[in-house]
């Protein structure tokens, strides 16, 4: 009896092992399946009815730009969030009845190649249809840095923008590791090939490179704001182009933006450049399919044995090494 109870649990236990195996099996070939599907049907964000139009197909379309601007964050369509808003502004070009955009942001800035990755996706849209780039509660430093793409730069008199510069930040360590007893053995091909360890003090030359590097950006973001704003760069410079912090006040003061007011009125203006008033406002939703949910198990199955579903789509941490136009109040 005790043998054949054995037999029965073990039997029971390779059922249950061969169902799971074949469960993950189907999720694989599902995850497959849908990201095929996927690739083969043209991506598209659902439109949400803000305003009414008044008897026309024309439509001003809303697109918003939300949280620290980085590769790293995961897209709702494609793989980031970078890749969701190149994805907006391609369906806002290419349907007809689209006849201007409203970008609505809330965003301290980020990535620097993220940021300028946005700026130029802004800057082609522009060139087919009108940009109202509207700014909420905060669109400083790589927020603004893409705002400078668009036909028109808005926000409210109290939104906190400009913070025009780069910061690039590292730890040190070094005394801790004494106390600890801990000693970092490095081995390196070149002089500045380990300028970052955090377990040893930087040389001049490595703080002059790294300087270097922080002003080339930097050189870039205030060509780029000198050009848009027609602006000269040493006037922005020795003003408001130091990171400083601004008021949507004093950004306009400074010609950083174009218009203070409500969001009401960047819709508003989107209709008047794109000569249709009676054009009805819609917004891009982020829609969250069951094909997305089958590629995140597909590609967790092949990478790592859990899955992992942000849904809150928090910001990322900011990395020792990275160049970043950020605030200095986000700076690690």
């Amino acid at each position: 009896m005790k043998k054949s109870g054995c037999v029965i649990v073990l039997l029971f236990l390779a059922l249950c092992v061969s169902m799971f195996v074949n469960g993950l099996l189907l999720v694989s070939v599902g995850a497959k399946s849908a990201s095929s599907s996927m690739s083969s049907t043209p991506l598209s964000f659902e439109e949400t009815e803000i305003y009414a139009g008044d008897g026309t197909s024309d439509k001003i379309v809303v697109i918003p730009l939300e949280g620290v601007i980085a590769f790293g964050v995961p897209g709702s369509l494609g793989d980031s969030m970078v890749e969701d808003l190149k994805l907006a502004f391609r369906q806002a070009a290419e349907d007809p009845d689209v006849k201007g955009v409203v970008m609505v942001v809330d965003s301290p800035g980020g990535e620097v190649t993220a940021s300028d990755t946005i700026y130029h996706e802004i800057q082609k849209l522009a060139a087919l249809k009108p940009v109202v780039y509207y700014m909420q509660s905060i669109g400083a430093s790589g927020a603004y840095y893409a705002a400078c793409g668009a036909s028109w730069i808005m926000c409210n008199d109290t939104t906190f923008t400009g913070s025009i510069g780069v910061i690039i930040s590292t730890l040190n360590y070094r005394e801790l590791f004494g106390k600890v007893g801990l000693q970092s053995v490095v081995f390196k091909s070149g002089k500045f090939k380990d300028m970052l360890n955090g377990a040893r003090e930087l040389t001049p030359e490595e703080s002059e490179y790294v300087q270097a590097l922080v002003m080339q950006s930097y050189d870039r973001f205030l060509g780029i704001v000198a050009t848009a704003r027609g602006l000269q760069p040493e006037a922005l410079k020795a003003g408001p182009a130091d990171g400083r912090i601004l008021s949507g006040t004093d950004a306009l003061r400074e010609k950083l933006v174009d218009q203070t007011g409500y969001v009401e009125e960047a819709y508003s203006k989107a209709q008047e450049l794109a000569e249709s008033p009676d054009a009805a406002v819609v917004r891009y939703e982020r829609t969250f399919s069951f094909g997305r949910i089958f590629r995140m198990f597909g590609e967790a199955s092949a990478t790592a044995p859990k899955v992992e579903v942000d849904l809150l789509r928090g910001s990322p941490d900011l990395l020792p090494g990275r160049q970043y136009f950020l605030p200095p109040f986000f700076a690690p």
